[in-house]
């Protein structure tokens, strides 16, 4: 299954680079994330749980950063797998900078196997989008608090994510890209 697509951020390069290699940051704006830990120079062990349809799990693996070129791009390779089957794939991250923003390309090829791989292609990149468009909302909300920190001279008080807050943000960041489009 291919996923790609792009996502804009009020940002300059450098500091989405910043956010997008902090664990705790990617921790916190991850949806379902339960643990995201270093396990050696650019390899993560995480757990995860997401569901699909009526297919809801709780994933283990592994994530490694692989041809790191800073602060463009980067490579993923992930592998997880669970009761209700596995996924492991390979994706890249290109951050392009256009004057204050910075737009976030990404792409991946993923393969998923067990009973999760019964849902259907269009399920499950359906739900890839819904979860790329939260973590992006949440990094957003990350990059809001980063940046108030920086203009008042405080120390940054890291946003709350719940699934709750970070569901409400991203239909709130829908609604206002269909509005912007009108």
């Amino acid at each position: 299954m291919k996923i790609e697509g792009t996502h804009t951020l009020k940002a300059r390069r450098e500091m989405v680079w910043r956010l997008l290699n902090d664990p705790q940051v990617i921790a916190r704006c991850l949806p379902g994330c339960q643990k995201l830990e270093p396990q050696g120079e650019n390899t993560y062990t995480a757990t995860l749980t997401v569901g699909v349809a009526s297919i809801r799990g709780t994933y283990a693996g592994t994530i490694r950063l692989t041809d790191l070129v800073p602060p463009t791009r980067y490579g993923i390779a992930f592998e997880g797998k669970g009761p209700q089957g596995f996924a492991k794939g390979t994706g890249a991250i290109v951050l392009e900078e256009q004057d204050a923003e910075t737009i976030i390309h990404y792409s991946g090829d993923v393969q998923v196997g067990g009973p999760i791989a019964g849902v259907g292609q269009r399920m499950l990149q359906g739900t890839a989008r819904m979860l790329a468009g939260q973590f992006f909302t949440a990094l957003e909300a990350e990059i809001g608090a980063l940046q108030k920190a920086e203009t008042t001279g405080t120390p940054p008080i890291p946003p709350r994510h719940g699934i709750v807050l970070t569901l409400l943000r991203y239909v709130w960041a829908r609604i206002r890209s269909f509005f912007r489009r009108k």
